[in-house]
């Protein structure tokens, strides 16, 4: 196997261990939510619920990226390893005849 098809399997398989991470971070993350507490001023309960939502916008953007990177690295190295192999063939060119 040549070079180029070895770094193809390598680039998918990270691309591919990229998605599975994001994806049972994304699935860790989900099983822990977060309750609205119910005190009795509303300021401080606004402040806490606002913080939550900052938390899980900023997790969510995380997760985002982590999948989208992956899912870029998988198809470069899926490109990378269904490519043709090019092979440049010089044939022999024939001096033009002036009429």
């Amino acid at each position: 196997m040549n070079d180029v098809k070895i770094s193809g399997f390598a680039v998918l398989f990270i691309g591919v261990a990229l998605l599975l991470f994001t994806f049972i971070a994304a699935y860790q993350f989900m099983m822990g939510i977060v309750g609205i507490s119910s005190s009795q001023n509303l300021m401080n309960q606004f402040g806490e619920t606002l913080s939550i939502l900052i938390a899980y916008a900023l997790r969510a953007l995380f997760l985002g990226i982590m999948g989208w990177i992956g899912s870029i690295l998988t198809r470069r190295g899926v490109q990378t390893i269904t490519q043709e192999p090019r092979t440049e063939k010089k044939e022999p060119t024939e001096p033009q005849k002036m009429p």
